[in-house]
C-alpha cells in the first residue's frame, strides 16, 4: 500500500497493483499471467512476464502472482540448451507450443540465458533485434540488450551465493559484468542530437526511448545528459516518451523504464514531476485508468505488465530495493522535496 503526498499517484499505484496482479489464468500448463488486452491469454513473453511484472509478485504476497512466475521461468527453462541457441520469445497454447517472431535474440537477454555466447569484438552483445522487435531499426547490437545481460549477471552473482555455486562461477560473472559495462559506454556512448548520452545502435543519429536503460541497471557515467536527452522536446510528449526522435509512436514501457531510472540515478525531483503528469493522463485522461501498451500499436490496450512496471517505478525507484539474497536487499529511499513523508505498507 503506497501513501505519498500525491493522491493521484497513490490511486494509480492502486490501480496498477489490481490490473498487474488480476490477469492470471488457470491452464493445463500450470497458471499463466496473461497480457490480455483481449488478444493474449494461456500464453507468457519473455518480456511481459519474466522481465516486466514477475519481480514486482513478491512485494504482493500473493501466492497465486508468486506460482505464476515461478510457472513462468519453469517453461522458458525447458528449452535451455548446451549449444546456448536463443529461447523462444513466448511460450503459448497453454505451454503445448511456442511463438519465436522476435528474431535472433529470442527474447534471452531478457531471461538472462545464452547472451554470453553472442559478444561482438566490441564486447557488446550481438542482437539484430530487441524490445520492439522488428518494429525500430537496431543495427547488430543494441543498447537494450547489452544492459538486460548486463543486469542479469549481476543478478546471477547474488542468486549464485545463495545456491552455493562455486565462487570461481561468480567471480567470473562479475568480471563479466565488469567488462560489459566498460564496453557499453565504450561502444554506445556519445553525442546524440547535442546531448551526451547513447547511441542506440551504431550508425544511430536519432535519440531513442531506450537509451534510459543504463540508468536502471545503475550505469550513471552519462546519466546527466541522458536524463536531459530523456525529458527533452525531441522526446518528451503529454503521453511520454516517443520511441524515436521524430516520430509518433509511443510505447508506455519505455516512459516506466525511463522513471525508474531517473529516481535510481538520484534525480528525484524531476523524476516525481514527470511522474505526476504521466499519472494525471493515465488516471484521469482520455484512456483510463491503467498505463498502456503503445499507440498507434493495439490501439493504447492496457497489457497487464505494464501496470507491474508502474509499480516498480515505486518500489524499486522511489523506495530503490532491490533484492540481493533470499533475506536481504538494498534500500535507497529517494524523497522529493515536494513530499515530506512516503510510506510502502505491507511489503
Amino acid at each position: 500500500v503506497l501513501e505519498t503526498r500525491d493522491p493521484v499517484i497513490d490511486t494509480q499505484f492502486r490501480y496498477a497493483k489490481l490490473r498487474a496482479a488480476e490477469s492470471i489464468v488457470a491452464t493445463k500448463g500450470g497458471y499463466m499471467h496473461a497480457p490480455g488486452g483481449e488478444s493474449y491469454y494461456a500464453a507468457i513473453w519473455a518480456n511481459d512476464q519474466a522481465e516486466y511484472v514477475n519481480p514486482f509478485f513478491p512485494f504482493l504476497g500473493y501466492g497465486v502472482g508468486n506460482a505464476s512466475a515461478l510457472n513462468s521461468f519453469r517453461h522458458f527453462a525447458r528449452f535451455m540448451n548446451p549449444a546456448y541457441e536463443p529461447l523462444p520469445s513466448s511460450v503459448i497454447a497453454e505451454g503445448d507450443d511456442i511463438w519465436n517472431g522476435a528474431g535472433d535474440r529470442g527474447d534471452a537477454a531478457m531471461i538472462a540465458c545464452g547472451a554470453a555466447r553472442q559478444l561482438t569484438a566490441d564486447g557488446v552483445v550481438a542482437s539484430d533485434t530487441d524490445e520492439l522487435e522488428g518494429r525500430f531499426p537496431t543495427g547488430d547490437a543494441n543498447l537494450c540488450t547489452s544492459t538486460l545481460y548486463y543486469d542479469a549477471l549481476l543478478s546471477a552473482v547474488s542468486l549464485g551465493r545463495e545456491l552455493g555455486v562455486e565462487s570461481a562461477k561468480t567471480a567470473r560473472y562479475a568480471a563479466q559484468a565488469g567488462a560489459l559495462a566498460r564496453a557499453i559506454d565504450a561502444h554506445f556512448g556519445g553525442e546524440v542530437g547535442g546531448y551526451d548520452t547513447y547511441r542506440y545502435y551504431t550508425g544511430n543519429t536519432l535519440l531513442r526511448s531506450w537509451i534510459c536503460m543504463p540508468l536502471i541497471v545503475g550505469l550513471k557515467e552519462r546519466s546527466e545528459g541522458t536524463v536531459r536527452a530523456l525529458l527533452g522536446p525531441e522526446l518528451m510528449t503529454d503521453d511520454g516518451l516517443l520511441t524515436q526522435q521524430g516520430g509518433s509512436t509511443f510505447w508506455d514501457r519505455s516512459t516506466l523504464y525511463a522513471l525508474r531510472g531517473i529516481y535510481n540515478v538520484g534525480q528525484a525531483d524531476r523524476a516525481t514531476e514527470l511522474l505526476h503528469r504521466y499519472s494525471q493522463r493515465r488516471l484521469l485522461g482520455d484512456h483510463v485508468p491503467y498505463p498502456i501498451e503503445a499507440w498507434p500499436e493495439g490501439s493504447q490496450r492496457h497489457l497487464s505488465a505494464e501496470s507491474g512496471l508502474y509499480c516498480r517505478i515505486l518500489t524499486e525507484g522511489v523506495f530503490g530495493i532491490r533484492p540481493t539474497g533470499f533475506r536481504s536487499f538494498t534500500l535507497t529511499p529517494r524523497l522529493p522535496a515536494a513530499w515530506d513523508r512516503m510510506n510502502l505498507r505491507n511489503v
